[in-house]
């Protein structure tokens, strides 16, 4: 179960994230920009399910690399977000850009920290 607003920032702020990433793939779709909308609903909700799967991991070895594949796809997020935000043709959210980036800085310290007590 995921215990949101529980203290774990990561896990709020990548559920945060989410959610955020649901509604403006939603605005994406209405525009008729579906393939943009699919990649970034893909990546943008698999951190926070990724986040919340390393809460359960078997080991410290399988927590890092849940965090990793989490800090991956938020890179990818934010790629397509930044992509939103370039191109003319497309909608943007900076809201959204900020959340990502700070979910990045989270996960990023996290398996930096993780690997230095592993």
């Amino acid at each position: 179960m995921i215990e949101l607003g529980k203290g774990n920032v990561a896990v709020d702020k990548s559920f945060e994230l989410a959610l955020g990433i649901i509604d403006f793939s939603e605005l994406l779709s209405g525009k008729g920009k579906t393939v943009v909308s699919k990649q970034l609903l893909r990546s943008g909700t698999a951190v926070g399910a990724l986040v919340s799967e390393s809460q359960d991991a078997e080991s410290k070895a399988d927590f890092i690399h849940k965090m990793k594949i989490a800090l991956k796809e938020a890179k990818e997020t934010y790629y397509w977000l930044t992509l939103c935000d370039k191109s003319p043709h497309l909608p943007s959210e900076l809201k959204l850009n900020a959340l990502c980036e700070e979910n990045i800085k989270i996960l990023s310290k996290i398996v930096i920290s993780s690997r230095g007590s592993k």
